[in-house]
């Protein structure tokens, strides 16, 4: 199985970094999800992740790196190393060269096009670092700001999956859109 690659310096285009996801991110990811009450729900889970969890997921991020389960990305303005958002890599198939991303921002960073910076730029490094050949993205199909960022950075919508996922007990709709190698803009 593959691994995700090492990264010694962040990714960056000038205007958004990405870096490896570490305990340090820990403060800004619990203050995000205190400043948008609603970002648990996006992600399709029942409640914020506690800071005992998020440690634990900090402490196996190295090995699910390489090992190839999945890879968390710190996303960052430029010049800082402030968590003001993440974007994972998950559902990854190898077999199948196909991984799934998710991501969200702070609230306060949203509107201002770090999204989908970021998800170009974690795109053109998953392509290039790893024998991928499918990028997709699940997301409800109101949820017209990740739409709109991941159009922006080049996915295509593909359609509805009618009652794909099961949430606090009830089925959800879900937009898939993807991306694949060779698509990326320059």
């Amino acid at each position: 199985m593959p691994a995700f690659a090492p990264m010694s310096e962040p990714l960056s285009d000038g205007v958004v970094a990405l870096r490896l996801t570490a305990e340090r991110d820990i403060p800004e990811i619990l203050i995000a999800y205190q400043d948008d009450p609603e970002l648990h729900l996006r992600q399709g889970i029942d409640r914020p992740p506690s800071g005992a969890e998020l440690g634990r997921r900090s402490e196996r991020a190295e090995a699910d790196r390489e090992t190839g389960r999945h890879v968390s990305l710190t996303v960052l303005e430029a010049g800082s190393d402030v968590c003001v958002g993440q974007l994972i890599t998950s559902r990854v198939e190898w077999q199948q060269a196909r991984a799934e991303l998710g991501m969200w921002l702070a609230p306060q960073v949203r509107g201002r096009g770090l999204a989908s910076r970021a998800l170009r730029l974690a795109s053109r490094w998953l392509f290039e670092t790893t024998p991928l050949e499918r990028l997709q993205i699940t997301t409800e199909p109101d949820n017209e700001p990740m739409l709109a960022t991941a159009r922006a950075a080049g996915y295509q919508c593909e359609g509805v999956l009618r009652g794909y996922t099961l949430e606090q007990g009830r089925r959800v709709d879900c937009a898939i859109l993807s991306l694949l190698r060779g698509e990326l803009a320059q």
